[in-house]
């Protein structure tokens, strides 16, 4: 039997038991009347999240598959794509870029540092040619978040189709599609719409459209192309809006868990995570620990920590799931075994779990001999 472990990692989250009571109904078939009346709600909800009025289409897969989508529709071979890339996930579109043939230019900027908008400027005035610009709005990797509405308004006011990646930000921080300027916005729902994982949701503009149509002679594959999920959207949108089977399932988890959050308002979803956020910075330095990004652009999902000098990541790692059943991450790339990442979505958002979290870190460095005194991470609560 798999050991239940208290999720906090930079996702999934461990989610409200009447999410998981969703994947226990029976299954619905993904097209008739009665699963359009839930499709169209649960759609319908997820427009009020991306705060957008543009298309909005359920993929089955990981985000990053619909960060490959985005990509390879709006472009053709040869063209030319800005990168945003401060970290492991804005590596990673710039890999998706490079892999359809795109001239791939790369706003970078230092691990652990946000992405500048005045480097952007520079960059798109160097590269009047790139016809999009891709931007990371929650670098997991390092914690960091990037100052989406300069860097995509800086980029839609200069002609360019925008395409973020608001995989961990879309309901754990603001995110304004349609007001910021943002041609296509991807996101999922096991980070913070405190879902189950397994599809993907991607919004597209009429901005978006016209550059997809653009090259309609030179599309990239078909189950990752949005031609394709416009078609069936436009052909069969009235009782079969997919191409493909849909986790009905998972959708109805997704749909209890938006109208929890609806139920408590989206404002005080957005504080819930803020909240946890400075607990969890003011606990881990009360035990003398160090974070890995500043406190003006850090992460109000996930924080970064520095490692300690008298141990190992792993080791501390491997402690919390063994005596605490507890679960984090740790760094990615050249952060792997220097910081740790601890998340705080879903339910590693409430206080009961912070506690247990925060006094459980207390424990570790106790039995490591350090004087920690009782209760010292806990102040912050």
């Amino acid at each position: 039997m798999v050991k239940h472990l208290k999720l906090f990692t930079p996702g999934p989250g461990d989610v409200d038991e009447d999410v998981l009571a969703s994947l226990a109904t029976p299954v619905i078939r993904h097209y008739g009347p009665e699963w359009m009346e839930i499709y169209n709600e649960t759609q319908g909800l997820l427009k009020q999240v991306f705060k957008t009025k543009n298309d909005i289409f359920f993929v089955p897969g990981a985000a990053s598959s619909l960060m490959d989508m985005a990509i390879g529709s709006l472009l053709a071979t040869g063209e030319k794509i800005i990168v945003g890339d401060n970290g492991f996930f804005g590596e990673r579109l710039a890999l998706i870029a490079r892999g359809y043939g795109l001239q791939t230019v790369t706003l970078n900027a230092p691990m652990g540092k946000p992405l500048d908008p005045n480097a952007l400027q520079l960059l798109l005035k160097q590269h009047n040619d790139a016809k999009v610009v891709a931007l990371v709005h929650h670098e997991t990797g390092t914690t960091v978040m990037n100052p989406l509405r300069e860097l995509a308004a800086m980029a839609s006011a200069a002609g360019k189709a925008v395409v973020v990646d608001a995989v961990s930000s879309l309901g754990g921080a603001d995110v304004r599609v349609d007001e910021w300027g943002i041609d296509i916005c991807v996101t999922t729902p096991n980070k913070c719409l405190e879902a189950l994982p397994g599809i993907g949701f991607i919004s597209v503009s009429p901005r978006a459209w016209e550059l997809v149509d653009a090259h309609s002679q030179v599309d990239h594959g078909w189950y990752l192309n949005l031609k394709t999920w416009r078609q069936y959207a436009t052909e069969w949108g009235t009782w079969h809006p997919t191409p493909v089977t849909l986790p009905t399932n998972i959708i109805l988890a997704l749909r209890t868990s938006l109208l929890k959050i609806f139920g408590v308002g989206l404002e005080a979803h957005f504080e819930k995570y803020s909240w946890a956020s400075q607990a969890v910075r003011h606990g881990l330095r009360g035990l003398g620990f160090e974070m890995f990004v500043d406190d003006d652009y850090a992460s109000p999902i996930v924080t970064g920590v520095c490692r300690r000098s008298e141990f190992e990541v792993a080791e501390m790692s491997k402690w919390l799931v063994e005596k605490r059943d507890i679960a984090i991450g740790g760094g990615l790339g050249e952060l792997s075994g220097k910081i740790f990442r601890v998340g705080h979505l879903g339910k590693a958002s409430t206080r009961e779990y912070l506690v247990d979290f925060l006094y459980s870190m207390e424990e570790f460095l106790r039995q490591k001999g350090l004087p920690i005194p009782l209760g010292a991470s806990l102040s912050g609560l």
